[in-house]
Order: structure tokens, then C-alpha cells, then sequence
């Protein structure tokens, strides 16, 4: 057999093989740690997603906590008549020569927590003044522009009754509304039907509001509900979150877009000392509502009234309690 044979069959040599030498003892490897089993190695994995989401959270929370206290800051500007709140809340002013006389911001302020004290709700003034309150509802949207270029050039302040979720596209155009002078009050953030919603539904969607508005320097003190639908239950959240409802003796029916002349002729009809009138800048095509705002100005004037925001009404012409609603609640 050859050596390669004897080397590597041994069973087929009679002599036994060479003695060989051990080799050296190896370290055993250390066994690996048992695997957990597969319902341990999910819970695992879940908690530190989990853990991972609610650190994505804390940080976006903590973000959304600093701009609060800095709107919360600002707010509380405007309830001082701070110089801030001058420029970019109720106060900001028009030219002395151009506006009709005016309250200060916090003689205007006043005037709305006095109303809420005995009333929730206002349609008009008390009818002893020649004030007219001239309000749009659902903007801020494209054509908000446009109504304050009028309302600039006219030396007109106005109220404005936002949506939130509008805030989310438009909110430049609120910041300006502010800048002019005019004021912004809640008008919900999806615009629904509030007596169709529960408490909590209603709360929600006053406050979210709220937070879009006050963001933007100011905290609004004046609500108006979408199509004018409210219940109990709404008058309570707006008693908890002090805001003064205000509705409207005036509905110039400008969301169905009836012509311009149409439009003008509604709010003149409608004018009287402590009329509200109702318009709108937003929810749709409202290029009638701008032509139409410029002659109901200008007729408004030739009949001696003076066009004010709704808090410069309270002051002026104070609300008597109980008003009664209108008789025409579908306002947009």
C-alpha cells in the first residue's frame, strides 16, 4: 500500500498508527444568550416605537408650547394696550384725519366684557347712535384682499369672523386684517353646524379657533355661529371661553351671489342706528361682494352714518338684554 494509503486508511494497515499529540485544550466560545421568544422580541420592539413616537411628540409638543406662550405673551399685550397690540390687535388705528373718532383698545375690550356680563348674545346696537357695524364671515380666502383694499381706501374698520382652517392657507390676509385696525373674531374651524354637534364637539371647534387666531397676536373676544346655528349648549361653551355672540340685523344674502345691486339694496334696507350687517369675504366667488362694498359705503355715509367695528358699537350704543334673535337665521 502506498504512503499516502497508509497515511490516511489505517484500518487496512496491520500495524497501529503513530502515537500523534493532542493538540492544545481551545477555550470553549461563550454561549450566546437565549433568544427571547417572538412574543417578547414584539412587545419589545412595540415599546420602542412607542417610545420613539412619544419623543417624536414631547418634541413637537414642547415646539407647540413655545409658540402658545409666546401667542399667550403677545395676547396678554393686547389685553395691557401694549404697543405690540396697538400695531397688530383691535387698537391699530387709522389716521386721525381719515377715521371718525375712536376708543382705545382696552375702552374697547371693556365695552365687550360689559355686554357679556348681561347678555351672550347681540344683533345690534342699543339704536341711540348713528353707528353701523359693516362684518364679513368665512375667510380669510382669495377676495379678503381685495375687501380691505376697499375698506383702506374708504377709511373703514370692520370685523372679520375667521375660519381656522383657513388660517392654514390664508392666514397673511388675517395678519393684515389686524395690521389695518380691523377685528377678528371666531367663527369655528370647519364652519358647521353647531346645534348639530355634541358639547364637546362644539368646544373643539371653538377653541382650535381660538389657538389659529391667537397665534396670529391676538385672542379673539367675539363669536359668530356658522349659518347662525347654536343651542344651550353652545352658549355655554362661549360663557366658559368669554366670547360675546354676535349676530345680525342685516343679511345681504351675498353668498348666493344675487348681483351687485341686489347686495347694495339689502344693507341699505337694512340700515338703521346700530345696525349689524352681514357680508361675507370668504366661502366662495365674492367678487360681488367687492363691487358691491364701495357704493354701500359711500350711500351709508351720505346718510350720516359712521362705519365702526362691533366692539367700537358696544361702547358707542350699548345692547339692551334680551334682544331678539333674528328672524332669519341662515346667514353663511
Amino acid at each position: 500500500m502506498s504512503r499516502i494509503g497508509r497515511r490516511w486508511n489505517w484500518d487496512f494497515e496491520d500495524e497501529p498508527p503513530p502515537a500523534r499529540r493532542p493538540p492544545p485544550p481551545q477555550p470553549a466560545p461563550p454561549s450566546p444568550p437565549p433568544r427571547p421568544p417572538l412574543a417578547t422580541q414584539d412587545h419589545s420592539a412595540q415599546l420602542a416605537r412607542r417610545t420613539r413616537i412619544r419623543l417624536r411628540r414631547g418634541t413637537a409638543l414642547l415646539a407647540l408650547a413655545l409658540l402658545l406662550a409666546l401667542a399667550i405673551a403677545l395676547s396678554g399685550s393686547h389685553h395691557r394696550g401694549s404697543t405690540h397690540h396697538a400695531s397688530a390687535g383691535l387698537g391699530a388705528r387709522l389716521p386721525a384725519s381719515a377715521a371718525s373718532p375712536q376708543q382705545s383698545p382696552a375702552e374697547e375690550d371693556r365695552a365687550v366684557s360689559a355686554t357679556l356680563a348681561y347678555t351672550p348674545f347681540v344683533r345690534e346696537g342699543g339704536g341711540s347712535a348713528r353707528d353701523i357695524a359693516l362684518t364679513f364671515d368665512d375667510g380669510p380666502g382669495p377676495y379678503t384682499p381685495q375687501v380691505l383694499s376697499v375698506l383702506e381706501q374708504a377709511h373703514v374698520r370692520a370685523t372679520f369672523f375667521a375660519i381656522g382652517k383657513m388660517e392654514r392657507y390664508f392666514s397673511d390676509f388675517t395678519a393684515r386684517e389686524l395690521r389695518d385696525g380691523h377685528v377678528v373674531g371666531d367663527h369655528t374651524e370647519t364652519h358647521p353646524m353647531l346645534a348639530r354637534l355634541s358639547a364637546h364637539e362644539q368646544r373643539e371647534e371653538l377653541f382650535e379657533a381660538i389657538v389659529r387666531i391667537e397665534l396670529l397676536g391676538t385672542r379673539p373676544i367675539l363669536f359668530r355661529p356658522p349659518y347662525g346655528s347654536f343651542n344651550a349648549a353652545t352658549l355655554r361653551q362661549l360663557r366658559a371661553l368669554k366670547l360675546l355672540m354676535v349676530l345680525w340685523s342685516a343679511d345681504t344674502g351675498d353668498y348666493q351671489q344675487p348681483g351687485v345691486p341686489v347686495i347694495v339694496q339689502r344693507a341699505l334696507a337694512g340700515a338703521h342706528p346700530g345696525a349689524i350687517i352681514l357680508m361675507h369675504d370668504g366661502g366662495g366667488d365674492r367678487s360681488q361682494t367687492v363691487a358691491a362694498l364701495p357704493a354701500i359705503i359711500h350711500a351709508l355715509r351720505a346718510r350720516g352714518y359712521r362705519l365702526v367695528t362691533v366692539p367700537q358699537l358696544l361702547h358707542d350704543d350699548p345692547p339692551p338684554a334680551g334682544q331678539p334673535l333674528p328672524t332669519r337665521l341662515a346667514g353663511d
